[in-house]
C-alpha cells in the first residue's frame, strides 16, 4: 500500500534530528536482497552558510536483471527534487518543499516492501535525494520558497547517474498561480535540450493509477535550463534534465491554493501517495518494457525524424553564450 509506505517516510522525515543515516537505517532489515544505501553529506555553498549541511541519499533497488546483475533491463532513476525538507529556525517542523524526498523515499521503500514479499522488477530502480533541515528562504513571484545549502549543479551531480535510462522527477509545485488542482501532475518530457509531447503511455497510467483524467504541467525552455543562468524557472523539478541525456518527466505536487515551498504543514499525505503509486507503476512498466504494456517516455521513431531535421538543442542543458560585460 502506497499510503502505508508514505506515511512512514512522512513522519521519520518530520524530525528536526532526522539525517540521511536516519533513512537508510530503514533498510537495513533488506540488505541482504541486494538493497543499497549510500549517503553522503556535502557541507553548503556560498551564498549561503557554509556551516549548513545536507545529506545526499541514493537508494538501490536491485532487479532480477538489471545492470547491477549484468542484465539488460532498463534503469529508472527516481529522483526526489527540493531545495530542503525544512527551514529550521524561521519554520518549525517539515515544510511543503519536502513533497520530493518524502514521495521518492516511499517509492523505495515500497519497492523493498515488494522485493521481500517475492514481486521483483527486472529492472534496477534508483532512488535519490537530499536531506536538508534549515535551507533559507527565498522568494519566487513573492511567494516564499525553501532555498537550498547547496546549487543545482551539486544536486545533478549526487542525484543523477548515467545509469538511469529514464528519471522521474518528484517536486513541490504548489507556489504558483498556473496549475491549480489538488493531487499531481505530469509535464511534458525533456531530453538533451528538447521539450517533447506529454507521454501517451504515463497519461494511461496516470490516469488508471489515480481514477480520473490526467493532469499535466506546462513547462518552457527556460525551465530546463540551468537554475542559476538568470532566466526565470517554475520551480526545479525540470533541472535533473541539465544532468542527464536520458528522458526525463516532472512529477508535481500541486494545490489548489498558492502553497509557498517553505510554508510548513502543507504536505498533503493523500496527494503524495497517489504520485507514488504512479511511480510505482511506471518502475514496472518500464524496467520490463513489455509490449503488452508499453511504458515509453518518448517516442523513438519520431525522436529520429527530429534529429534528422533540427540541431542539436543540448546547449540549453548549459549556460550558453554569457554575455560581455558593458
Amino acid at each position: 500500500m502506497a499510503l502505508n509506505s508514505t506515511l512512514a517516510v512522512y513522519e521519520t522525515l518530520d524530525s528536526a534530528t532526522v539525517t540521511g543515516q536516519t533513512i537508510a537505517r530503514m533498510f537495513d532489515r533488506w540488505v541482504e536482497l541486494g538493497i543499497k544505501v549510500t549517503v553522503t553529506t556535502v557541507h553548503g555553498e556560498a551564498p549561503c552558510d557554509r556551516s549548513k549541511i545536507t545529506d545526499f541519499v541514493s537508494i538501490l533497488i536491485p532487479g532480477t536483471a538489471g545492470k547491477t546483475v549484468g542484465g539488460a533491463s532498463r534503469t529508472l532513476g527516481i529522483v526526489g527534487r527540493c531545495g530542503a525538507i525544512g527551514g529550521r529556525p524561521v519554520r518549525i517542523g517539515m515544510i511543503s518543499d519536502a513533497d520530493g524526498p518524502i514521495g521518492a523515499i516511499a517509492c523505495a521503500l515500497k519497492l523493498a516492501k515488494m522485493k521481500a514479499a517475492g514481486d521483483h522488477l527486472p529492472g534496477d530502480v534508483m532512488v535519490t535525494t537530499h536531506i536538508t533541515k534549515d535551507a533559507p528562504i527565498t522568494y519566487n513571484d513573492g511567494v516564499p520558497f525553501a532555498g537550498s545549502v547547496v546549487n543545482s549543479a551539486t544536486m545533478n551531480r549526487y542525484e543523477v547517474f548515467p545509469e538511469m535510462d529514464a528519471i522521474l522527477s518528484i517536486d513541490a509545485s504548489k507556489g504558483n498561480s498556473i496549475v491549480k488542482q489538488r493531487g499531481f501532475a505530469i509535464t511534458p518530457t525533456a531530453m538533451q535540450g528538447y521539450i517533447l509531447r506529454v507521454s501517451p503511455d504515463l497519461v494511461r497510467i496516470m490516469e488508471s493509477t489515480t481514477g480520473r483524467a490526467a493532469f499535466t504541467l506546462p513547462i518552457s525552455l527556460q525551465d530546463i535550463t540551468p537554475y542559476d543562468n538568470g532566466l526565470y524557472h517554475f520551480n526545479s523539478i525540470m533541472q535533473p534534465h541539465v544532468g542527464t541525456s536520458a528522458p526525463v518527466v516532472g512529477v508535481a505536487l500541486t494545490a489548489s491554493s498558492v502553497v509557498g515551498g517553505s510554508d510548513s504543514s502543507a504536505s498533503h499525505e493523500i496527494d503524495i501517495a497517489e504520485s507514488v503509486r504512479f511511480c510505482l507503476e511506471v518502475a514496472k512498466r518500464f524496467t520490463e518494457a513489455s509490449p503488452d504494456q508499453p511504458c515509453e517516455f518518448f517516442n523513438a521513431a519520431e525522436w529520429t525524424k527530429i534529429r534528422q531535421r533540427y540541431p542539436d538543442l543540448s546547449v540549453f542543458q548549459t549556460q550558453g553564450s554569457v554575455p560581455a560585460a558593458v
